[in-house]
């Protein structure tokens, strides 16, 4: 919640005290910590709070003594203290309102972080009170220079709204010149706040629609769900349906069917000419059917169902089928697409098949949806294997999924005549079964087919009459009586006979079976009376006394409709009428049909219920809207110029871009009250105030003072060497290492596993240092104490700072701790003991070489500069071919930032690629170039003192680009 420059993992020096309850006494050692002078001691203390509050602890009480430290100068504890800030302000209002006037000046801070921040925790603070301060902050935020600050002020819109609903005037203002921003961090969030506040303004979104649909590949991976979402709604609103036909668009409105009676060469159909906005909107969106974020392509194939044409549809099959080798939880959302989408586009899924057969491993909810995808693909070319494939299913353990098996192969059999005696004779095997579910299951599928075709199937009802004795479960007899005496003509010799079994067990059986024998004794009256006309008083007489009402009542009400009296006999003869009445078929269909009225992968198509926040999905239009709307002047386009805000960089390098260190991006602030600086600009401009009101040996002895002071300045700087490199101002890294090293073996550690990765985060004890970070896992059954490092076995100039000691790990827990390591600009390895209360293990950490450095920003007049500098020995140029895959912008950077830990510098030239950065040790420059030449090739050169890092750098950066 604080931006790229915190880590948002505790990865603080806990004790083992930390792991017991909170009490007073402690609480009291960090009231203590936060009051002291130290800004170590308060940057401790911060981290063990946040740390707290990660680990779900309250820490409320200590928010009296955490918000005195708001206005603290030490930019790491500022901004753990607007963390805490931000969990805590709603809850602890009147002391937050204390700070405003904090937050304010934060408001103003050179560091974006901080403005950020203080804006975060303003909007977080929910008083009435203070709205229009946070309107004012929002309009100041919503200019700012720093994308990420316009991102924040994006975020805070829905907050405020929500507060004070009567600022939506002025936050749709906000929101229109947000929308016009040109950078993709800002996207995703300026839309999600017009999504919240106004999302019936949809002229707001014409101007913009064209950029953010081109910008869309380039943002971050929330922001795309959330521009997707609002751009299906507003192509349904703006476009015609693409597969209607011309004249249909030109004239009515309405899309009827075509008549497919007539001859093939009369059907006279044009195809649809796309409007090219919502061409454009499909061609962009297509690509990130490819992401690895499942949300991302859920919602393109979402786009695409809703709106492309049939014939493209096809195209998200295999991105969905892809996501089935997710985690459970993701399978089971695509499913429950899928089962919508296979409906309507079964052709799509087809080729598929196999990827939805069930396995034993698949939880219960999963099978089931997989049976029902399977069971809307199934058609006569394709249904012999699918039912092979479900009688395996039947012999499963699971209850549940063979109850679903079982409905399955009856809904197989409604839909596809030809196998439907198959089907029942299989079911009908299924009723020797000595699972009585799976034979409660059969008969009720069973008796749902015979309702088809009664006449046909008169043995398999004596089959299932000959069972009645052996079949104990409630709803398979009563569904077997019914069948009984729903076809009691088809058995007439049988029926009597189950009506006479059954009178004996009435008394016993449960309520659903006595109302079907009930039933059953009518219907039979009625048809066969000589046999089974004292067999039904009998009965009637029996459910007269039962203790439930409802069988005391339908047996009073059938004995006076069916038996004739002098007062009920004008009832009787309507008796037959009701009783013996022919029944409708029932209708076996899937329960996702319809449900695409719901916009799929919403939590209301979930659900199948109309969620909280849910938009109705808008119809097509009957006439196409006006697309001028839409032409707005082309902005200078992403892609060239050398100004900041017009370059074109992946959003990742975007955000790094912006989020500078806190020290570098305020400029001179640091070195404000630094001797050998050359004086503040205050300063100056004070003494040139008073100059008139100073004699002029005064004014004399002021200027000898500033010639010696930049004297001194200018001296410091050239005897500085290398160290003036750091003048350039570093940046938050680019792409986080996702690369693990291990660094003991749980084999070799005796349970005890450590791997380790290279965060590309500040070390903030030591700026010099690299940070490793160290996940230590405990595989034994009993507790690993007194984790530690010590002897460290290190070459000359190597230092090491070690993470403090872990007291306990219990069994399977597993712990991440930071640790600095000064590599001095080598790759040699550093090499200590990891020592337990009872082992030491010798173990060495070795950087790549892309670890040892970290991202600077440079302009590109900067960048030239410094590479005039770096020339001769200093610059190592290699010839590469680049593969088919690295042929675009963004392959290329993510793979060189990949490889070192760099920055991407503004370039003019869409054929060079800049990158800068310097060692973290010594603070030398290492400048990146790679330009393309004709074809595919290209040369790479690398410009930077320290050659052997060059000369391995170049290794790297070539095997990343060309593997």
């Amino acid at each position: 919640c604080t931006g790229g420059g915190i880590d948002r993992r505790p990865q603080t020096h806990l004790h083992a005290c930390d792991e017991l309850p909170l009490s007073l006494c402690r609480h009291d050692d960090l009231k203590e910590m936060l009051d002291s002078n130290k800004d170590s001691l308060k940057l401790e203390a911060m981290k063990r709070i946040v740390a707290m509050i990660a680990r779900g602890k309250n820490a409320s009480d200590l928010f009296p003594a955490v918000v005195k430290n708001v206005a603290c100068k030490n930019i790491e504890v500022k901004k753990l203290v607007y963390v805490y800030l931000v969990r805590y302000a709603e809850e602890q209002q009147d002391l937050a309102l204390l700070s405003i006037s904090t937050f304010q000046r934060g408001l103003k801070d050179p560091n974006q972080l901080i403005r950020a921040s203080a804006l975060r925790v303003l909007s977080s603070i929910r008083v009435p009170i203070i709205v229009p301060i946070m309107m004012l902050a929002i309009k100041e935020a919503a200019s700012d220079m720093s994308p990420y600050v316009r991102k924040t002020a994006a975020h805070a819109i829905p907050k405020l709204y929500s507060l004070d609903s009567d600022q939506k005037d002025q936050l749709i203002e906000v929101i229109e010149k947000l929308l016009a921003d040109k950078t993709t961090l800002v996207a995703g969030s300026v839309v999600m706040a017009f999504e919240e506040v106004c999302p019936e303004r949809i002229d707001l979104i014409h101007k913009n629609y064209r950029k953010l649909c081109n910008l869309l590949i380039d943002v971050e991976e929330w922001g795309q769900v959330v521009i997707i979402n609002m751009l299906t709604r507003y192509a349904r609103t703006q476009f015609l349906s693409p597969n209607q036909n011309v004249s249909e668009a030109a004239g009515s409105g309405t899309s009827p069917e075509p008549d497919f009676s007539q001859p093939t060469s009369l059907v006279k159909r044009k195809p649809y000419v796309m409007d090219p906005d919502h061409r454009l909107l499909l061609r962009n969106t297509k690509p990130l059917l490819q992401s690895r974020n499942a949300a991302v392509v859920m919602s393109v194939a979402q786009l695409y169902f809703h709106l492309a044409p049939k014939a493209e549809v096809g195209v998200i099959a295999k991105a969905l089928v892809r996501l089935l080798r997710s985690h459970s939880e993701v399978q089971y959302v695509v499913l429950q697409n899928v089962a919508t989408m296979s409906i309507k586009r079964r052709g799509m899924f087809e080729p598929y098949l196999k990827s939805f057969y069930i396995r034993s491993t698949d939880p219960t909810q999963i099978k089931i949806l997989k049976l029902e995808v399977l069971t809307n693909l199934a058609n006569e070319t394709n249904i012999s294997t699918i039912l092979r494939e479900f009688q395996t299913y039947i012999r499963s353990m699971d209850k549940d999924f063979v109850a679903a098996t079982i409905q399955a192969i009856g809904r197989c059999a409604t839909n596809i005549g030809k196998v439907r005696d198959s089907c029942l004779n299989g079911l009908v095997q299924l009723l020797s079964n000595r699972d009585e579910l799976v034979v409660a299951e059969s008969v009720v599928v069973i008796k749902k087919l015979l309702q088809m075709q009664p006449s046909q199937h008169s043995e398999i009802i004596k089959h299932m009459a000959k069972l009645i004795d052996n079949i104990q479960v409630p709803m398979a007899r009563a569904s077997i009586l019914w069948l009984i005496g729903e076809y009691c003509e088809h058995v007439p010799k049988i029926a009597p006979d189950v009506l006479r079994k059954m009178a004996k067990s009435f008394t016993s059986e449960e309520d659903i079976v006595k109302l079907q024998v009930i039933n059953l004794a009518a219907k039979l009256y009625l048809t066969n009376s000589k046999q089974s006309k004292l067999l039904t008083q009998y009965v009637l007489n029996l459910a007269k006394y039962d203790q439930n009402y409802d069988i005391r009542d339908r047996a009073r009400f059938i004995r006076q409709l069916i038996v004739p009296t002098e007062k009920s006999g004008a009832l009787s003869k309507y008796a037959k009428k009701l009783f013996l009445a022919q029944k409708p078929a029932p209708i076996l269909e899937s329960s996702f049909k319809d449900r695409d009225h719901f916009q799929l992968g919403s939590l209301s198509h979930l659900l199948n219920a109309k969620a909280v926040g849910y938009q109705e999905l808008p119809d097509w239009p009957s006439e196409a809207p006006d697309p001028s709307v839409r032409n707005v002047e082309v902005l200078a386009t992403l892609l060239g110029g050398t100004d900041l805000a017009s370059v074109t960089v992946h959003p990742v390098l975007l955000f790094s871009f912006f989020l500078t260190e806190p020290e570098t991006m305020s400029g001179s602030e640091s070195d404000s009250g630094s001797e050998s600086g050359s004086g503040s600009d205050s300063e100056e401009e004070d003494e040139d105030d008073e100059d008139d009101e100073e004699s002029e040996d005064q004014l004399e002895e002021k200027e000898e003072k500033k010639k010696r002071r930049k004297e001194a300045a200018r001296k410091g700087s050239l005897e500085s060497g290398c160290r003036a490199k750091t003048e350039h101002a570093m940046i938050s890294p680019v792409f986080g290492t996702v690369k693990t090293f291990e660094l003991l073996h749980r084999m070799t550690g005796e349970g005890l596993s450590v791997e380790y990765y290279f965060s590309r985060q500040p070390f903030a004890p030591d700026s010099r240092m690299v940070a490793v970070q160290f996940q230590i896992s405990n595989n034994t059954a009993a507790d690993v104490k007194s984790i530690r490092v010590q002897e460290p076995k290190l070459l000359s100039g190597m230092r090491v700072q070690e993470f403090k000691e872990i007291e306990s790990l219990a069994p399977g827990e597993t712990i991440s701790v930071a640790m600095g390591i000064d590599f001095c600009d080598s790759t040699q390895a550093a090499s200590f003991q990891l020592c337990t209360h009872t082992r030491q293990f010798y173990v060495s950490v070795q950087p790549p070489v892309g670890e040892l450095m970290a991202p600077v920003f440079m302009s590109e007049n900067e960048f030239k500069k410094e590479q005039g500098k770096l020339t001769g020995m200093s610059e190592i140029t290699e010839k590469l071919t680049l593969p088919d895959k690295c042929q675009s912008d963004h392959v290329i950077v993510q793979q060189v930032t990949t490889a070192a830990n760099v920055s991407r510098v503004p370039c003019g030239s869409d054929k060079e690629y800049r990158f800068a950065a310097k060692t973290v040790s010594s603070g030398s420059l290492i400048l990146i170039t790679l330009e393309k030449k004709s074809g595919n090739s290209a040369q790479l050169t690398i410009n930077s003192e320290k050659m052997l890092i060059g000369t391995m750098l170049v290794k790297d950066i070539i095997q990343a680009l060309t593997q």
